[in-house]
């Protein structure tokens, strides 16, 4: 298996990157948060990686922390969950909010993600509770079902998840619990 690889992006695609290691380019299946932190070709990067061999297909998938890649591989395990939704699940809630959709129970976190409807969030809920590890995470804390309408709001506007949420985690504790004033103030984050 190959467990990790650095090199320097030559190319990015919409669902791919191209990393040259050694003289070899490698295409790079990745969730759309990798290439949200890349500053494009050129750039040097290391990515923890899942090589998915079938009979006419090798496929090299990479994710930038090995928490995201542990996850991904979880959810290949459950039956009707193939490499597309996993990076949707991954590119779309960061692994705690998985986490914290799991511990308590609630599928509305997971039909958030694109492609996955309320029979397969709960089927993922109720996999993932004994294939996951579900401990409390300090200073993190469950999405709420106001927070994801925020952060869908702020990624139809053209933000990635991941700008969406740095917008999301600054706005602050003891503000109203309406949707349109919280995005007003998550847009702040961005003037």
């Amino acid at each position: 298996m190959i467990d990790r690889i650095t090199g320097q992006v030559v190319a990015l695609g919409q669902h791919h990157v191209v990393i040259m290691v050694g003289g070899v380019g490698l295409r790079v299946h990745t969730p759309p948060t990798v290439r949200d932190i890349l500053d494009g070709v050129g750039q040097t990067v290391t990515l923890y990686t899942h090589l998915q061999v079938r009979e006419d297909d090798l496929t090299l998938y990479g994710f930038p922390t090995p928490e995201e890649r542990a996850l991904f591989e979880t959810l290949l395990t459950i039956s009707g969950v193939g490499p597309r939704t996993a990076l949707a699940v991954i590119g779309t809630l960061t692994v705690e909010h998985v986490h914290n959709a799991v511990a308590r129970e609630d599928p509305d976190i997971l039909t958030r993600v694109p492609g996955v409807g309320k029979k397969l969030a709960q089927k993922l809920i109720f996999e993932l509770k004994d294939k996951l590890v579900i401990e409390p995470l300090p200073g993190v804390s469950a999405l709420s079902e106001l927070d994801t309408d925020v952060l869908a709001a702020l990624t139809a506007l053209g933000y990635s998840v991941v700008e969406a949420q740095a917008a999301l985690q600054s706005i602050p504790r003891d503000a109203p619990a309406d949707v349109e004033e919280r995005v007003r103030l998550a847009l702040q984050y961005f003037a």
